[in-house]
């Protein structure tokens, strides 16, 4: 059981990473004059996918926490970062629905969505450094 949270966001972070791939097509295409296809549907659904596991992951570290030591926010930088993560995910999952559901041309919304998922990759990478030192504290 411990060792689900950390193989599951691996998993949402490998998705997140092709979803961000997949994003930066579009912003090739949109802002930079490439010839590109952009994946839509692909996009969409790893990346919600991602985010989705992402979310998951932090209730379950919330889970595995209470189980294993029978309390929440002992594992340092590794929680308050998922707590940063928290609103990101919330904008990134509202952000990016909303533009699937309603199509139209805009720039603002898609730069912000982009953004603001890129930093949420960037903190779900550092959650691996972060994960790692909770595993060699409180478990190895």
């Amino acid at each position: 059981m411990l060792w689900f949270h950390p193989i599951l966001q691996s998993v949402a972070t490998l998705l997140g990473l092709y979803a961000a791939w997949l994003g930066l097509q579009r912003l090739r295409a949109n802002h930079f004059g490439a010839r590109v296809t952009f994946r839509w549907k692909g996009h969409v659904n790893t990346g919600r996918a991602a985010m989705v596991l992402w979310l998951l992951g932090l209730l379950g570290g919330l889970a595995v926490a209470r189980i294993q030591w029978g309390v929440n926010f002992v594992t340092g930088a590794h929680y308050q970062v998922a707590l940063i993560m928290l609103p990101l995910l919330v904008f990134g999952l509202v952000s990016g629905a909303y533009m699937d559901r309603v199509r139209a041309r805009r720039t603002t919304l898609p730069l912000a969505h982009g953004v603001c998922n890129l930093l949420l990759l960037a903190l779900a990478l550092f959650q691996i450094r972060t994960g790692w030192q909770v595993i060699q504290d409180f478990i190895l």
